[in-house]
């Protein structure tokens, strides 16, 4: 019984040592690829571009397609972080994948490979709608461009392109310049004008059209020019990222290693573009570069360094946030003068420009708007090839306590006055009133004596006096 237990342990071991390993901000490139493929033969024939993987760390694991055996996830994790699909013909997957599985595979924040061709499967076209992307409804259809065309000995139907219209982004192509054009045959394909998550990063010329080059047109194509994408990928909302090339060859040994000229150019290059091409834009689909992390998001009344639990209306505060960006082998700080914070409540209250010290840390002070409630500190960073940041932390503010307003205002100066004066004026018009009434008194008593005295006068019989007084009208 123990023997038993001990070989269910040792066996078991690895599986969940499997399990455990994903994508983390902390070692990026651990992680495990799953290789799907038609044949085999791919294994060999695209061995420079899987050896750039596994040069960089990554672990593949290479499976057919239709293996059995195949599984996404096991006892409700994830057994791998990324997945290449290089099988563009195949109609199902074996074991408990299906197109369904792969998609909530990318929905839960893992990367994928696509590379199709002429001979691409209905599922496979399945999965790239669902991605953003459309390929040309004609089975036989292939990209044809007379101008833009490779020279070549071999192909007259000039479906073999040389294209160099690259998206200008030095995050997903890296900083350094494709000097020779990617060499590309297969199916071209259109994106979805209403989805802003799916980027052309390789496009057709103007003069580029899709139809089947072994008959002649007898109706305009579906697709052409511009609006053709030779090479696509996605970012989801979750920071999953998705490259969708409809040209399995263009990942061959054959097209990295062939030379190339420009129909139209004298110029002639010992070596095509197409290594370079996808050897960086790999680093960014697997999250080698553009990839952001934001740590030490904290705030602070002015002049402290405890982060409170509430502030109050027209408080002074300051607010800090780290950035940085992973360079394929460390965390280095980013650098940027567009972040943005937010004090937000129902709608933004405040909006401040983040300074950096190019060290990765990003600071701003600003003043608590004269509202109460319950804000938050919003950052929302979004940029072409950069994963989003969204950054939230609730604060509530509260007013002024009975005891903390201001006993005096000086914007009421005004109304001080104003009390003031008819404080001054009741004043005096009292005094003026105390006054005139202390003056009629005394008139009164005079008036009151005169009249007794000539009564008594009259008593005296000293005779009737006509006694005229003065001064006292009032």
């Amino acid at each position: 019984m123990i023997r038993r237990s001990l070989c269910l342990f040792l066996v078991s071991a690895p599986l969940f040592a499997i399990l455990c390993t994903a994508f983390s901000e902390e070692k990026p490139t651990d992680r495990r690829v799953l290789v799907l493929l038609d044949d085999f033969a791919i294994k060999s024939s695209h061995s420079i571009f899987f050896k750039s993987l596994e040069t960089r760390g990554f672990d593949l694991d290479f499976k057919l397609a239709d293996d059995p055996k195949l599984a996404l996830q096991r006892y409700g994790q994830y057994l791998y972080d990324a997945v290449v699909l290089f099988a563009p013909t195949v109609d199902r997957f074996g074991g408990s994948v299906d197109a369904a599985s792969l998609l909530e595979f990318v929905d839960s924040g893992h990367d994928l490979i696509l590379a199709a061709d002429k001979s691409a499967s209905d599922l496979i076209r399945e999965i790239a709608v669902e991605c953003g992307v459309d390929f040309d409804e004609d089975s036989a259809a292939m990209a044809i461009d007379h101008t833009n065309h490779a020279v070549s000995e071999t192909e007259g139907d000039h479906t073999l392109i040389a294209s160099d219209d690259f998206i200008h982004s030095e995050v997903i192509l890296g900083s350094r310049k494709l000097e020779a054009p990617v060499l590309f045959k297969g199916i071209g394909h259109s994106i979805n004008p209403a989805s802003n998550l799916v980027l052309k990063v390789l496009s057709a010329s103007p003069a580029a059209y899709s139809a089947n080059p072994k008959s002649k047109l007898s109706s305009p194509p579906n697709l052409i020019g511009s609006a053709i994408s030779l090479v696509s990928v996605v970012q989801a909302r979750n920071n999953a990222r998705i490259l969708i090339s409809g040209s399995l060859s263009m990942f061959s040994d054959r097209f990295f290693r062939s030379g190339v000229q420009k129909a139209g150019s004298t110029t002639k290059h010992e070596k095509s573009g197409n290594e370079q091409f996808f050897v960086e834009l790999s680093k960014w689909v697997f999250h080698e570069r553009g990839h952001l992390k934001a740590v030490n998001v904290r705030h602070n009344k002015v002049g402290e360094t405890d982060e409170p639990s509430m502030y109050r209306i027209k408080d002074d505060l300051d607010y800090y946030v780290e950035v940085y960006e992973w360079s394929g082998t460390r965390w280095e700080p980013y650098v940027a003068d567009d972040l943005q914070v937010q004090f937000y409540m129902m709608s933004p209250y405040v909006l401040k420009n983040l300074s950096t010290n190019e060290k990765g840390l990003y600071s701003t002070s600003f003043k608590v708007p004269d509202v109460y409630g319950v804000f938050q500190f919003k950052v929302e960073y979004q940029r072409l090839g950069y994963t989003t940041l969204s950054l939230s932390k609730q604060i509530p503010v509260r007013p002024f306590r009975h005891n903390e307003y201001e006993r005096f205002i000086p914007a009421a100066l005004p109304y001080y006055g104003a009390s003031f004066s008819m404080v001054s004026s009741s004043l005096s018009f009292c005094i003026y009133l105390l006054v005139d009434v202390k003056v009629s008194i005394d008139c009164l008593q005079h008036k009151l004596l005169l009249s007794l005295v000539v009564s008594c006068f009259q008593f005296l019989n000293f005779g009737r006096s006509s006694l005229v007084f003065e001064g006292c009208n009032t």
